[in-house]
């Protein structure tokens, strides 16, 4: 897997300085039958930040 997971997702629980994502295991999936493009792709780890702890 690769060691530097970029991700711009700062609401999101996994978020780090420097724009990292900082999960131990990260499942991206089609939101289509077969994805053509990273618009048709969603990160299925997502999880929501505590309100107070957004940077």
């Amino acid at each position: 897997m690769a060691s530097d997971v970029l991700c711009e997702v700062n609401s999101c629980t996994y978020w780090a300085s420097g724009n990292k994502c900082d999960a131990t295991k990260i499942y991206v999936v089609a939101s289509r039958n077969e994805a053509s493009n990273s618009e048709e792709t969603d990160c299925k780890t997502f999880k929501k930040k505590e309100e107070d702890s957004f940077n």
